[in-house]
């Protein structure tokens, strides 16, 4: 028998086996690419997320679209201090997904740029504790559409309650609730002393596409959790992917 004949038989499949995440979301749950999908750029990112896997369990093919930011966060909010604080937020950025800045305020999980579009879908979201937020089937292929205007939340530095209070982090978490929950717990003085560091969603004359990013600071050694919108997709990262499956 040809000396190639023996040795270790590796398993021959057609796509690789990608393993899964499933944390609680909503009243429900959420299965998510695990680990997720880096370093690159959010683009790169999605790209990966875009071609063909195997279920673990079933052998089925898969795939994954990007997690929108609520999704995003309840990914990393689950037992958030020994899996993604240490992770992914200490060592890199976390890409949660896109927003887009404008002149009175920041639209979240759109990538439109067209103004009129912008305030159809406004027009069509819930006032609800001065953020706007639209529900889910509302308009078809829009998942946790929000708005937050410019005056229902502050940029700098800040302490971890008034952040989740404000309107960007609610309607980060796409939460009809007086607080975002899962960006309170992610930003609790536990794990960061000196607060949180909201900035780059300043307003803008022209609607700009940016995605927003968390990380644990690191450069200036300051240890608050940085909440960036201003990074265009030049910087490498982590993100999220969404089984697609479950994506109605």
């Amino acid at each position: 028998m040809a000396k190639d004949k023996y040795g270790i038989i590796e398993p021959k499949t057609e796509f690789p086996v990608r393993k899964l995440l499933r944390v609680p979301h909503k009243e429900d749950s959420l299965t998510v690419s695990y680990p997720a999908f880096g370093t690159g750029t959010y683009e790169e990112n999605i790209k990966e997320m875009n071609k063909n896997y195997l279920h673990p369990k079933t052998g089925k093919k898969m795939t994954f679209v990007p997690a929108t930011t609520f999704e995003s966060i309840s990914a990393v909010a689950y037992d958030f201090e020994n899996f993604a604080k240490p992770q992914i937020f200490d060592q890199s950025l976390f890409q949660a997904g896109f927003i887009v800045k404008t002149q009175y305020g920041v639209c979240i999980n759109t990538t439109d740029l067209n103004e009129k579009n912008l305030k159809n879908l406004i027009d069509k979201s819930e006032k609800v504790n001065g953020i706007y937020i639209l529900p889910n089937g509302t308009v078809e292929g829009v998942r946790d559409f929000a708005f937050a205007p410019s005056e229902t939340f502050e940029l700098g530095v800040q302490e971890s309650g008034k952040f989740a209070e404000g309107g960007l982090a609610r309607s980060l978490e796409h939460t009809f609730e007086k607080v975002a929950k899962n960006l309170e717990e992610i930003s609790s003085s536990d794990f960061y002393k000196v607060g949180v560091n909201v900035w780059g969603f300043e307003s803008v004359k022209e609607p700009v596409l940016r995605v927003v990013t968390f990380n644990t600071d690191r450069e200036f050694g300051f240890g608050e959790l940085d909440v960036d919108g201003g990074w265009s997709d030049e910087f490498e990262g982590y993100a999220f992917g969404v089984e697609s499956s479950q994506i109605k």
